[in-house]
């Protein structure tokens, strides 16, 4: 069981995870709206370049040298990042390049920053204890169902990792027992973690999911809905890559239920967002 740990910085809390103690790193709360990494790097290493994309709730993932538009830390990238957000998966301002729409990004070198934000939706952040590089990833149920922590993986591999030597940190996102769907959506995502044809009728398919053990799909009382786990389909789909449990760690918390630290676009549809981050080594 992995612990987390609450921290301070500018008078607020964010949040860490054992599991990733020897990279800076940090899952951020609400009360740092509406500041953007280009601030926030300084909580975590403000030598650190700052990179990110506009999120789309795909499974793109881009390193930085595929990301001609990312700007290094300054005073006036600073200055522009103090200003709010224009959407809740926070659009530059024009005056900025256009960022590369994508949901994960893997950093290349050391001493970059990895950052995605979320309202609900999962970001996870990996690293590799052997080369020390870095991953952020954005994954909604959407991100999810194209498979998009898969896709990092495989990123992440083919820049010489291996399995074995990733850890991977899963922050606050919608629990499952409150995040209800429509069981379309959770077969969509369902199928991820079951083999290709395994189950023709959806229904079967649910049925499999709700008897596992630890459930990433829940009975829900309205007809045609159903209460899913995005997170545990994220584990699943980890551990169908080999990875084991001690490499994962999930945040004890849920961004619907605790509106005191964290947003919920799904509890008050407003478009703000938190931040998480992580900086390779």
């Amino acid at each position: 069981m992995h612990t987390w740990h609450w921290q301070s910085w500018d008078g607020a809390p964010f949040l860490t995870c054992d599991l990733l103690a020897d990279w800076p790193h940090g899952f951020f709360t609400h009360q740092f709206w509406p500041q953007t990494p280009e601030t926030l790097i300084d909580a975590l290493q403000p030598s650190a370049t700052v990179h990110r994309v506009k999120q789309v709730h795909g499974n793109t993932v881009l390193t930085p040298a595929e990301m001609p538009q990312t700007l290094e830390k300054s005073p006036a990238a600073t200055a522009v990042a103090t200003q709010p957000p224009n959407s809740q998966l926070e659009s530059p301002p024009e005056s900025l390049p256009q960022r590369p729409p994508a949901d994960g990004i893997v950093t290349d070198a050391p001493i970059q920053s990895a950052w995605v934000c979320s309202a609900d939706c999962n970001p996870v952040l990996i690293a590799n204890c052997q080369t020390r590089q870095v991953a952020a990833i954005h994954a909604g149920w959407r991100g999810t169902a194209l498979k998009i922590i898969p896709v990092a993986v495989q990123r992440l591999l083919q820049h010489g990792s291996q399995i074995q030597d990733l850890r991977v940190a899963i922050g606050p996102a919608i629990a499952g027992e409150v995040y209800q769907v429509s069981t379309h959506v959770a077969a969509e995502v369902g199928q991820t973690v079951v083999a290709a044809g395994q189950f023709t009728n959806p229904d079967d398919l649910l049925q499999y999911l709700r008897n596992l053990d630890n459930p990433p799909v829940l009975n829900d009382t309205q007809p045609g809905r159903a209460r899913l786990d995005v997170r545990r389909i994220n584990v699943l789909q980890l551990k169908q890559l080999g990875f084991i449990d001690a490499q994962i760690a999930i945040a004890p918390h849920c961004t619907y239920q605790e509106p005191g630290r964290f947003f919920s676009y799904r509890r008050t549809q407003e478009k703000k967002v938190q931040w998480s981050g992580i900086v390779s080594q």
